[in-house]
């Protein structure tokens, strides 16, 4: 890797610059060598496919078009990477621990590796910068706080930040799941970059499918209508420990209304201004409908 008078890698910036993003109804092979090297990635949600290049290929996607007759081309735009992710990506703490973008760090900084993760988050939402997930590494060094859980299972896992931060905690074995491919190709690629393939695995998969899974801790930072189903999964009350965000005034008043039915008990609730909110807590069979 390069490196400029700071002594930062990668030069000061992000590597993707702009970003080209071409929108396509239909659903796409993924074979990233039929895309060649500027091809960052391919989110697909609801039968829709998003093409992310760091330099136009406008002809690829035609040609690409051409030969699927199920393929349509919806929208093509371009947008600075800086305004995808909503602001520039810089190193912060969260959690004890400090969450570096790789191109912002320094040589001493990739080789030190303690209380410190590198996090491309690529073009997958989950930089770490939302409140919520900030609010479950404070809950994961909580959890940690009188030594590092053994299994941990990160369900709805995006960039993998949480499942790598609880690995940098010293969880020793750590489940990271995401429904989405690239979503789930993300968050290995920076379990590589930070040398932790060996404690994380990552699964593309429902998180749904995998709540039977053992687990000390659960952690879930996902979409409403997928943690309902989550508590009141059988495999919910089989782990010791939970950590559960990314929910609204109304959705946690849902959420801790089903957690009062269950023999658990919140340890800690976050509350963001009134907007978001995040529970952890534990097992305890003296709580519930009957406590």
């Amino acid at each position: 890797m390069s490196k400029d008078g700071s002594g930062r890698l990668d030069l000061d910036h992000c590597p993707y610059a702009d970003l080209y993003i071409y929108y396509l109804q239909g659903r796409i092979q993924h074979d990233k060598k039929r895309f060649g090297p500027d091809f960052i990635g391919n989110w697909e949600e609801d039968g829709f496919s998003f093409l992310f290049f760091s330099r136009p290929n406008e002809k690829t996607v035609a040609t690409l078009v051409d030969a699927d007759p199920a393929l349509v081309l919806m929208d093509a735009f371009q947008m600075p990477y800086d305004q995808w992710q909503g602001q520039r990506l810089t190193p912060f703490e969260a959690g004890g621990l400090r969450i570096i973008p790789p191109w912002e760090a320094t040589a001493a900084e990739t080789e030190n590796r303690d209380r410190q993760i590198l996090l491309d988050p690529g073009v997958v939402f989950g930089a770490g910068t939302h409140t919520t997930t900030q609010d479950c590494l404070e809950a994961l060094q909580l959890a940690c706080k009188d030594g590092a859980m053994d299994r941990v299972l990160d369900l709805g896992t995006g960039t993998g930040v949480l499942a790598l931060a609880a690995v940098g905690l010293g969880c020793r074995r750590v489940v990271a799941v995401d429904f989405n491919l690239l979503a789930a190709e993300t968050a290995w690629r920076n379990a590589r970059l930070n040398r932790m393939t060996d404690r994380m695995a990552v699964i593309c998969g429902r998180a749904e499918d995998a709540m039977g899974f053992t687990a000390d801790l659960v952690v879930a930072n996902i979409h409403f209508e997928v943690m309902k189903q989550l508590v009141g999964a059988e495999g919910f009350l089989t782990k010791k420990h939970f950590i559960l965000s990314g929910l609204m005034r109304s959705q946690a008043r849902e959420i801790e209304s089903d957690l009062l039915c269950l023999p658990v008990k919140i340890l800690k609730r976050w509350d963001r201004e009134g907007i978001w909110h995040t529970f952890y807590g534990t097992m305890d069979p003296a709580a519930g409908a009957d406590g």
